[in-house]
């Protein structure tokens, strides 16, 4: 096993910005949580990812997005790795999931925007993307996907133990006795409905 480092970034299915978050691996395996970065989206694209939600505009809509996103993202990329004085060299991959704008894992569809091979241009970095597409694509619902990593973070806590995650949408993880004993699920609205609330609000304020 190699000692690695990646970065993770996440959209997910909110509009409140991107994350980003070094994490490495040690020779055995373990976890190491690094130094992390998060910055808001602006109105001009959040407003433009709004009018992609669903995939129903047009291809040359989608694709200028997809493309606006990537670069902020390679520009949060950067900012994590100058805040920290830590060179490019030093990552081994970018796990990059881009902004989730439809999911319908019973159709077997699912859709999140941004170019990670533009993306591996802009930092000179491995990227790795597409996370749920393979999972939908024969059954699945293709999320949440963070379980194994929940998992590895709970190896010394007392089992059972449940992770709750409340991104965009909410979900839970739940660990049981034995290695095996791993189940994880969505339970339901999350960020995005609440930003969606706040929205309204304000226009009838």
């Amino acid at each position: 096993m190699k000692a690695r480092t990646a970065i993770g970034l996440m959209s997910g299915t909110s509009l409140d910005g991107i994350d980003a978050a070094i994490l490495g691996r040690d020779l055995k395996g373990c976890v190491i949580p690094g130094p992390c970065h998060a910055v808001p989206y602006d109105d001009e694209l959040k407003s433009a990812v709004r009018k992609i939600l669903g995939g129903s505009v047009s291809t040359s809509e989608i694709d200028s997005v997809a493309s606006q996103m990537t670069e902020r993202h390679a520009k949060v990329v950067y900012e994590l790795l100058d805040e920290n004085n830590i060179d490019s060299s030093a990552i081994d991959v970018i796990g990059f999931h881009g902004h989730t704008i439809m999911h319908k894992p019973d159709l077997r569809k699912t859709w999140q925007v941004g170019d990670g091979a533009l993306l591996a241009r802009l930092t000179g970095i491995d990227v790795v993307d597409d996370f749920r597409s393979a999972d939908v694509a024969v059954g699945g619902q293709g999320a949440p996907f963070a379980p194994v990593y929940h998992q590895v973070l709970a190896a010394d806590l007392k089992r059972p133990t449940a992770v709750l995650n409340i991104g965009g949408v909410a979900n839970v993880t739940w660990i049981g006795d034995y290695e095996e004993e791993l189940w994880a699920f969505d339970t339901g609205p999350g960020n995005a409905m609440i930003d969606d609330w706040v929205k309204i609000g304000r226009a009838h304020v």
